[in-house]
């Protein structure tokens, strides 16, 4: 049980928590002057979502933001939102949204405590030093109450750390498994000394992979911090769009996200652009974290043989190499990642369904997801791309 001291409160903008109360919850370690260990969580990007109209009113995201005090101090903080819909989620629930509706019911609105559009693993509850027992405990006992006190459908906490997933199933919610591909730096030097680390046939797949890619006619070049400019985010706007209209139907940012990032996040981001006569004509968008970086979009006005995986992997592992990260997550799905160094993973989500029949239903279905989950990631490490005392030493 939570402390009967502690008060929750939803707040439905950021604008009524000061940036230093959230962020001390959500990015303790940034105190330091360093990056955040994960940016998206921070008290700036998710208020650029919000204030760029990414989220709110019209998107079926609409912010209910979770807070904790003691004693009037904020000692743990979550993003929580209500949603009309299963869009820019990446944990995929409309089966059970469809089973839910034949049966009667409404699915919609339900509560997400997330990211928006950001199939990114870290910590959902932000907690203070120090208040991570009680905190935890008032986010998760507030989440479901909130859930329950409004007739929901569900509770859904996507993209949540292992730790995060045993504490939720320890007090009663459903644990949940899915898969993505990351790429591990194993100590590199360079991009050679991963190279030699992969079989010889991968190895001349990726180094012919990536000639062919830089022979495209123009430069790659690389933007972050001061170096980026409006022009810069002009251009990916436009790749952008044509990714989010093939993929989505319409894009999930606005413009004037980008614009915020620029204002507010430009060191926290690193723009890869492919430039042909001194025009961008592709782009790859990556977050920095502390010992991570995130690939996130990518779009181009021109296509030309793997420039793709350039500048959305390869280009990574380069970047994560050179400033000494640890990780490079590369987004959602794609087996084709695994050709390119990047391994499965188990990623993880927690689930509340206040309905028992449907409830019971589900965690049958979570419990044989994760069963085939866990053999895919077994086989599919297994005839990876790496040599086969490089695949021992990881067993």
């Amino acid at each position: 049980m939570t402390d009967t001291s502690i008060e929750i409160t939803v707040l439905p903008s950021l604008a009524q928590i000061d940036a230093a109360d959230w962020d001390a919850c959500a990015c303790p370690e940034a105190a330091d002057g360093g990056p955040p260990a994960d940016p998206f969580t921070t008290h700036r990007f998710l208020r650029a979502l919000e204030e760029s109209g990414s989220v709110g009113p019209g998107s079926g995201w609409q912010p209910q933001y979770l807070i904790a005090r003691a004693g009037g101090q904020v000692i743990a903080c979550a993003p929580l939102y209500a949603k009309g819909h299963s869009q820019g989620e990446y944990i995929f629930d409309h089966n059970w949204a469809h089973a839910w509706e034949r049966a009667g019911g409404n699915y919609y609105p339900k509560l997400q405590m997330a990211v928006p559009f950001t199939p990114a693993s870290g910590r959902r509850f932000l907690l203070r030093p120090g208040q991570e027992e009680v905190g935890i405990q008032a986010l998760i006992q507030g989440a479901v109450q909130l859930t329950e006190q409004n007739d929901l459908s569900s509770l859904h906490i996507t993209f949540c750390t292992e730790a995060e997933r045993e504490v939720g199933a320890d007090l009663g919610l459903m644990a949940r498994s899915s898969q993505q591909y990351h790429w591990f730096n194993d100590g590199y030097a360079g991009f050679d000394d991963f190279l030699a680390a992969l079989s010889s046939r991968k190895r001349k797949t990726i180094r012919k992979e990536r000639a062919q890619a830089q022979g495209f006619g123009g430069d790659i070049r690389s933007y972050t911090g001061d170096s980026l400019r409006p022009e810069h985010w002009d251009a990916f706007w436009r790749f952008y769009q044509d990714t989010g209209a093939r993929k989505w139907g319409s894009p999930y940012l606005t413009r004037q996200f980008f614009d915020l990032v620029q204002r507010d996040m430009r060191d926290d981001v690193l723009l890869v652009l492919a430039e042909r006569d001194g025009v961008p004509v592709a782009g790859a968008l990556n977050f920095i974290g502390r010992d991570v970086l995130y690939g996130r979009y990518w779009g181009c006005t021109e296509h030309h043989p793997m420039l793709h995986f350039e500048l959305c992997y390869y280009q990574a592992i380069d970047h994560a190499i050179a400033r000494g990260l640890g990780r490079v997550e590369a987004g959602a799905q794609g087996d084709h990642k695994l050709a390119r160094g990047y391994l499965p993973v188990t990623c993880h989500s927690l689930h509340h369904i206040p309905n028992e029949g449907f409830a019971r239903a589900v965690a049958q279905f979570l419990e044989a997801e994760a069963r085939a989950i866990e053999e895919d990631i077994e086989v599919l490490t297994a005839y990876g791309p790496f040599r086969r005392d490089k695949v021992e030493e990881q067993e």
